[in-house]
């Protein structure tokens, strides 16, 4: 399922250069299939937004090649942003008005940077009710990442997050909770032990989720529950991971936590994230941090970051699994949406089990 190349966002010639396939309109226009509307609603911050747009973009397109993918981006208010990022949204984004005048068959929500333990409080709060509200009438299903996950369940079963003792944060091996027939669509043909990125510093409990009907999927015995979706089967799909992330995102993430270490807005030395480093990365980030420590007390410059001397020895061992569940996701969507995009469902098919598996 090609990406079709319908705005001029540089994300298209970005993972065009990377090897995705992306279709042109052009040729689009001259192929007899079945098109698919995904809308990616992007919550991240500016420093994160385009790599995210990249990052869901790749799972997207990376599905069977049958039906040509048109992505549309868009953002809500109640977010923080720069100049150079409001510029790049207002060229490439649409507006929620428009998504829901010309309709979606699939909706992928970020997760987001908070402020508040109560994401009530958040001022993008209702305008993503508002999002979720529609979704639910309007869009065949929604795929909900970290935050976002939290946010739907507090709002719809009013199960909130609770803080962790210390930052969930690595590579976890994960497991299919219920192997025995039938399997769910979503995680068909999928390898029953698998790893997941995880970066957050709230849960939602495996518990919490079952008493509520949500079922489910896949869960880790140290990180907790990865996937679940709503007690349908199919609307809601919920991640806590982020199958989503590159390789080098943790890095990334790390070399943020030193820096932060480094001007004081925070007080420790960041943990290395788990499961993640091999024994040789892991040495030479402990000699890095005595460097940074040093450099730290003698008021001296922040030591140049070894990413280069790290990144041969950085692996990614989630992105086959993530492009099989993205591929399951949206060959379901494909096969009971309406040829209509302002209709969720095709003649025949029951909202309350879409996939006939209740």
């Amino acid at each position: 399922m090609p990406l079709v190349a319908h705005t001029h966002l540089p994300t298209f010639k970005r993972l065009a250069d990377e090897g995705e396939n992306i279709l042109p309109l052009d040729r689009a226009g001259q192929q007899d299939i079945r098109e698919l509307h995904i809308g990616i609603l992007n919550m991240m911050p500016d420093a994160a937004l385009e790599a995210t747009e990249r990052q869901f973009m790749r799972l997207v397109g990376a599905c069977n090649q049958i039906a040509q993918f048109h992505v549309h981006l868009f953002t809500i208010e109640g977010l923080e942003r720069g100049e150079k990022m409001r510029i790049h949204i207002d060229l490439y984004y649409e507006t929620f008005a428009q998504i829901k005048h010309d309709g979606l068959d699939a909706l992928i929500i970020s997760g987001a940077n908070v402020t508040h333990a109560n994401l009530e409080l958040e001022s993008f709060w209702q305008p993503l009710t508002e999002v979720f509200d529609w979704a639910k009438n309007n869009v065949t299903s929604t795929l909900c990442s970290c935050l976002a996950t939290h946010a739907l369940i507090q709002y719809c079963h009013g199960i909130k997050r609770i803080p962790l003792a210390n930052k969930r944060w690595g590579v976890f091996s994960h497991i299919v909770v219920n192997r025995s027939l039938p399997i769910h669509p979503l995680i068909a043909e999928s390898n029953t032990r698998f790893d997941v990125p995880h970066s957050r510093f709230n849960e939602i409990f495996e518990d919490d989720m079952i008493s509520h009907g949500i079922k489910v999927l896949v869960k880790s015995e140290e990180a907790g529950v990865h996937l679940a979706v709503s007690s349908d089967g199919f609307r809601i799909v919920y991640f806590q991971g982020h199958p989503e992330y590159d390789d080098i995102s943790l890095l990334k993430e790390y070399k943020r936590e030193v820096l932060c270490f480094f001007k004081n807005t925070r007080n420790d030395y960041p943990p290395l994230p788990k499961h993640y480093f091999c024994e040789v990365v892991t040495q030479r980030f402990k000699r890095y941090q005595q460097e940074v420590i040093i450099a730290k007390q003698k008021q001296d410059a922040l030591p140049p970051f070894p990413e280069n001397e790290v990144l041969a020895y950085i692996d990614n061992t989630w992105r086959d699994t993530a492009k099989s569940v993205f591929n399951n996701w949206l060959g379901k969507v494909y096969q009971i949406t309406n040829q209509d995009r302002k209709l969720p469902f095709m003649i025949g098919i029951e909202p309350d089990n879409p996939l006939g598996i209740i």
